[in-house]
């Protein structure tokens, strides 16, 4: 499973939440997909990465199932 926990953390202290990732072309689906902890496309990971001038491994990672 992929966690943004990440993520969040780094939006909150750079003051962006949900509805200005929307402003700057984010879809409110997007949003929806993040908040639930499902899968992004890399074209929104990399949106992303330039946003916030980061790599892929600050914004998520991989959690195993307890399975």
């Amino acid at each position: 499973m992929l966690c943004y926990d990440k993520l969040f953390s780094l939006l909150k202290d750079k003051g962006i939440n949900k509805s200005s990732l929307r402003n700057m072309g984010f879809s409110p689906h997007f949003t929806v997909k993040l908040a639930k902890g499902e899968h992004i496309n890399t074209v929104n990971i990399d949106k992303l990465c330039k946003l916030l001038n980061c790599q892929p491994s600050d914004i998520m990672e991989y959690v195993p199932d307890e399975n």
